[in-house]
């Protein structure tokens, strides 16, 4: 058996929601992750809890790129898809690159599966699939054979079926089987029986690769090279978990948490509550208002305050962050964008929240918004969120999206005697105290505490005198108010340091990205540059306010594309902000840029005649 060494390689699983697609995805990246390759990944879930199995929209999906070379995306298409049953096929082998490999779980291939994909004929049958490298392999048959003498049910022994699929890629890639078999025992520890189910069939699917004499060779993918360090794999929502954790031992403060259930922010909640010995306290709410009134109620009491949903939640969140801004307390709010308007796509990403984020509140009530661009960077952009909220006395909202939340990548393991602690202070002085008294370079007002001996004091709702605090209706000191609170927001920008730019500071195109856009429009400048295409990539970490060193950058460059995942909030924030004619790359189908549409993009502004204005795009299609 010949082994050839390839430099990357993307696999996607799919099968049912119940098929253990997203298990199978998460062990085999551990297993890129221990190889030393730099990885990246993409879980797709279906929106329906309980879809009909079988079904087109029950289908759920985890894609894995691995590589021996720094990479920034999980791929634009499979090289290797493997599928559980026909509608996994169905939705998923259109992105399949040509001559791909194809592997079927045949076995899930009956008359009433095929029904309820919508085929008419059995596409393993005819010729539909030529142009793929398919290997029909009855995972189902193999994985309840190989149970036959377990006193398991065929509903269990079914169950296992995808542990078959992971030892089949393991073979195929060349991975030790042991760690995966330790790794079954820990997992299943409680379960000794399932245990040793899952290990037989993994084993099973390993040694169906070694014996069967369908496949020409396998694989193998060498170590990436990073610089010296301890790593770990991490999800955007736990790198964002562990920089809250971490923000509160930098403060000093104790970390209070309120959520309640949203897709796909609620693993911060599960997180948080691993770190009670931290300090660190969570709260599940009765609904999202609730949620946000704590979160208020822990911020007026002294803690670091912290509240996370998705975009409806937000919504519903929006008086209660109002109230924090009118009150000036430090409170950090997460929001994970989803697919929206309403419920929308609860469980696929989007980056429409923006304009909610900055605007979507009663009044002027200006705050602060920070996006992550990886999902290891979620760590520091949550510290940098809670540090901002409790200098500046504002609420910060710390706004990532569903692909950075859900995906993984290598994340460097930070020496904690690096992170640049903030201790956090109290007045405890009593005279000549006033509520809304200034601190001259950050406009921030004392945070005192409730109890404290001679520091009485009334926040609430209610406009406040800009000295006292009582209760004002004076239109000049409304005005006066309003505008403390907006130069106090702006005066963030004293904090922002150098712009994330790659290339030259002037040329032809400046690819505009911000949040989980950053890793496609990043990797398509790399390559144009390397092709001497005049290009440059500039990524926004703040949202709002913006960076004052963004205009003079813009106006170095003949065009100016902004690439997100809406239909253009960021490019209009620019474009009135700064008055540079910017072009939109829009997509809002659920799911991130592929470098292909980015690339294609570019490519069409940079041979766009001079003196024209390009329109507008979407992958695909051209909008005026």
């Amino acid at each position: 058996m010949t082994t050839q060494t390839v430099e990357k390689v993307v696999i996607r699983f799919a099968g049912d929601s119940g098929d253990g697609m997203q298990l199978t995805g998460t062990e085999f990246t551990k297993a890129a992750a221990v190889a030393g390759n730099d990885i990246a990944t993409f879980p797709d879930f279906p929106a329906e809890i309980r879809a009909p199995a079988g079904s087109l929209f029950g289908v759920s999906g985890f894609q894995l790129h691995f590589s021996s070379t720094e990479i920034h995306t999980p791929g634009d298409a499979p090289d290797v898809l493997v599928v559980m049953n026909p509608a996994a096929l169905k939705t998923n082998v259109p992105d399949l690159t040509v001559g791909g490999t194809l592997i079927v779980n045949s076995g899930a291939f009956t008359e009433a599966n095929l029904k309820k994909a919508g085929y008419t004929e059995n596409p393993l049958e005819n010729d539909s699939l030529k142009d793929y490298r398919m290997h029909e392999i009855d995972i189902t048959g193999l994985t309840l054979a190989s149970l036959s003498e377990t006193k398991l049910t065929n509903k269990e022994k079914g169950r296992s079926k995808n542990y078959f699929a992971l030892g089949l890629l393991y073979w195929m890639y060349s991975r030790d089987p042991k760690q995966q078999l330790l790794n079954i025992d820990k997992k299943f520890a409680k379960k000794p029986e399932i245990a040793e189910a899952n290990k037989k069939v993994f084993k099973t699917g390993y040694h169906y690769g070694e014996t069967a004499e369908v496949f020409q060779g396998v694989y193998s993918v060498k170590p990436a090279s990073f610089a010296p360090g301890l790593y770990r794999n991490i999800t955007g929502n736990e790198a964002c978990a562990l920089g809250l954790v971490a923000a509160g031992q930098l403060s000093g403060k104790q970390l209070f948490y309120s959520g309640y259930p949203i897709t796909p922010a609620s693993n911060i909640l599960h997180m948080i509550s691993k770190y009670k010995n931290f300090g660190a306290v969570t709260f599940q709410a009765e609904d999202e208002i609730a949620a946000a009134g704590a979160a208020i109620g822990a911020a007026y009491g002294g803690s670091l305050a912290v509240t996370a949903s998705s975009g409806p939640g937000i919504a519903l969140k929006g008086e209660a962050i109002g109230l924090a801004v009118i009150t000036e307390l430090p409170m950090v709010i997460v929001s994970v964008q989803r697919g929206g308007p309403s419920t929308g796509l609860p469980t696929k990403t989007e980056q429409a929240d923006l304009y909610q984020s900055v605007f979507g509140r009663n009044g002027d009530a200006p705050l602060p918004v920070i996006s992550p661009k990886t999902p290891g960077d979620n760590f520091y952009c949550a510290i940098e969120a809670a540090r901002i909220a409790m200098k500046y006395m504002c609420p910060v909202i710390l706004l990532t999206d569903g692909y950075l939340a859900n995906g993984a990548e290598p994340w460097p393991v930070p020496d904690v005697s690096t992170l640049k602690p903030f201790p956090v202070t109290h007045r405890t002085d009593p005279e000549g105290y006033q509520v809304y008294a200034r601190d001259e370079k950050t406009l921030a007002r004392d945070w005192a505490l409730p109890g404290t001996a001679g520091l009485e004091h009334r926040i609430g709702g209610l406009e406040k005198d800009s000295v006292t605090g009582n209760v004002s209706y004076d239109p000049t000191n409304h005005q006066k108010m309003s505008c403390v609170r907006r130069d106090k927001i702006n005066g963030i920008t004293q904090e922002m340091g150098e712009l994330d730019l790659f290339g030259p500071d002037k040329g032809d195109v400046l690819l505009v990205s911000w949040g989980g856009t950053y890793g496609a429009v990043r990797q398509t400048t790399k390559k144009l540059a390397a092709q001497g295409k005049s290009v440059s990539h500039v990524h926004l970490k703040w949202i709002w306010p913006l960076n004052p060193k963004l205009p003079a950058l813009l106006k170095n460059f003949k065009r100016v594309i902004v690439a997100e995942l809406n239909m253009g909030q960021l490019r209009s924030l620019l474009r009135s902000e700064f008055l540079v004619p910017a072009i939109g790359l829009n997509k809002v189908q659920g799911k991130p840029f592929f470098v292909r549409e980015v690339e294609a993009a570019t490519l069409n502004v940079l041979e766009y005649p001079e003196g024209k204005q390009p329109p507008h795009m979407i992958p695909g299609q051209e909008v005026s």
